[in-house]
């Protein structure tokens, strides 16, 4: 029995800050010298992106930065503050995120649901997002509840594989999954090059999807889902919980290790699937950074248009953490028109993970 994607919803906080304002704010509050200025303008005038969304305002042109600094540099927020502002405003994107699935759905209503899987990597509490989700959206309390937590961008992944497994177990499965992440709170006023390149790329967002084993007229067909790790990149990309906030680690050789390893572990699993890499008609790549896609598309020989969705989405957005991979699912469901169309979806994360899932565009 196949389980299937009926529709993909994504939601962002309303406070964005354009990507040029950004590095001037970076320069004027980081940059206490040339060389220093001079790195922060070529890390963010090569980014890739054009804008992104934040539930903080430190950055926007408003002046109402409220945790880090606006017009001059403030105490910095200990752990605490900061998941304090991930519970209020990640419980928001959450529930609004599960609302517009249901109130955009032909198919099932808020009594239809039988699970809820939550996921984010970016700050706790209990009862957690998938409670606030059954409460406020008055699914039955018999609903089943699951939180994947800390797993980081790639999280999406093993989400959408246990939605999958549900499915594929019980006919009557319906199931509502929402990945939300707050990365930008967790921001880290260092100068060293990893904190600087990790600054210039995160953002906040939520994406979910309902899933279930009858097939829609418009969305897609999971064919496979695949794992590996890369451990050579164990210590390049990481996490780590301070006193000052999350400690995101995100190495400049990241893209080079990706690059070196992905079409050696890829292109022997395509030819499992019984495809050629020409039948793949696009790939939704987590967009990590600019240079994760251009290593990407070298290591699998890929044109431009077959990442098109995922450099749009890095443009516009920035990297989200975990929701990101479904904002490029939804840019390609929405403006590929062709059907059954084979779509490769790829996600990198802490270990250095890498995860693919083989889909089949229904509309």
């Amino acid at each position: 029995m196949p389980a299937y994607i009926h529709d993909i919803v994504t939601c962002t906080p309303e406070s964005f800050s354009r990507q040029q304002h950004i590095r001037e704010v970076m320069k004027e509050h980081l940059g206490q010298d040339r060389k220093t200025r001079a790195i922060i303008h070529r890390i963010y005038s090569q980014s890739g992106i054009e804008k992104r969304h934040s539930v903080i305002e430190d950055f926007a042109d408003n002046d109402q930065g409220s945790l880090f600094f606006n017009g001059q540099v403030k105490q910095i927020p200990d752990t605490r503050q900061r998941n304090q502002v991930y519970e209020t405003e990640a419980k928001k994107l959450f529930v609004e995120t599960g609302r517009e699935l249901l109130e955009r759905s032909r198919t099932y209503a808020a009594s239809d649901i039988t699970h809820v899987i939550t996921v984010s990597c970016t700050g706790f509490f209990a009862p957690g997002p998938e409670f606030e989700i059954v409460k406020q959206l008055g699914l039955d309390h018999s609903t089943e509840r699951y939180h994947i937590g800390f797993m980081g961008c790639f999280a999406a992944f093993p989400a959408m594989k246990m939605a999958a497994s549900f499915c594929k177990s019980d006919p009557d499965a319906v199931v509502l999954l929402v990945c939300t992440e707050l990365c930008t709170i967790h921001f880290q006023m260092k100068e060293d090059i990893d904190n600087l390149l990790s600054g210039s790329v995160f953002a906040d967002g939520a994406a979910g999807m309902l899933l279930s084993s009858a097939k829609p007229d418009r969305g897609y067909k999971i064919d496979h889902f695949a794992s590996t790790l890369v451990t050579e990149g164990e210590k390049d990309m990481a996490w780590k919980v301070g006193n000052e906030g999350f400690e995101i680690i995100l190495s400049a050789y990241v893209p080079e290790i990706i690059e070196n390893n992905l079409s050696e572990w890829l292109d022997p699993l395509i030819e499992k699937y019984g495809l050629q890499k020409a039948e793949i008609a696009e790939w939704a790549v987590h967009p990590g950074g600019r240079a994760i896609l251009d290593k990407v598309m070298q290591s699998m020989q890929l044109s431009e248009e077959k990442i098109g969705s995922s450099r749009k989405v890095l443009s516009s957005y920035g990297n989200m953490s975990s929701p990101t991979v479904l904002f490029v699912l939804k840019e390609i469901l929405e403006n590929r028109s062709a059907k059954d169309e084979k779509i490769m979806a790829l996600a990198f994360g802490p270990g250095l993970t890498v995860e693919s899932g083989l889909l089949t565009k229904l509309s």
